[in-house]
């Protein structure tokens, strides 16, 4: 399924989103992990974007706030190969006004590999990884392939 390979390098790119419901925990998350994410590049949407580069005084790319278009931002840079690792809290239990911008963003990350977190227990299991200070093969699926078998006119 994957023809191409790209590196994942030693300083990754590291989109950090939370919905307003769990922008705490993210915050807390961030600073137990600060020294982690200082060797890394962050990303983060709107607000999140904001807090987290105020509280960890760590410079963050910020886009857009993810119902007015940051969600499918950091999509967007999924797809072109530029982030490399998302870790997006979202809330389960709150209904979004923007969720098929959500859904959209969680399937890019799945469709292109990107390792991702939905919760603080896994973003612990992840950062912690020794693969967080290597490099990494990641294996994208053949995208090519699926064009040329789903052609629309």
């Amino acid at each position: 399924m994957a023809n191409n390979t790209p590196q994942i390098n030693i300083k990754k790119n590291i989109a950090l989103v939370a919905h307003d419901n769990k922008k705490k925990d993210l915050l807390d998350w961030a600073r137990f992990n600060r020294g982690t994410l200082s060797h890394h590049h962050l990303f983060g949407t709107g607000t999140t974007g904001s807090l987290l580069e105020r509280e960890l005084d760590l410079p963050i790319t910020q886009f857009k706030s993810g119902p007015i278009g940051g969600d499918q931002q950091i999509g967007a840079k999924i797809a072109e190969g530029e982030i490399d690792f998302l870790i997006f809290f979202w809330d389960p239990l709150e209904p979004q006004p923007h969720d098929p911008d959500i859904k959209a963003l969680l399937r890019l990350a799945v469709l292109y590999n990107i390792p991702t977190a939905s919760n603080r227990a896994t973003a612990d299991f992840l950062i912690s990884s020794p693969l967080m200070t290597r490099e990494y093969e990641n294996p994208r699926p053949d995208l090519e392939r699926y064009k040329q078998t789903h052609r629309t006119f």
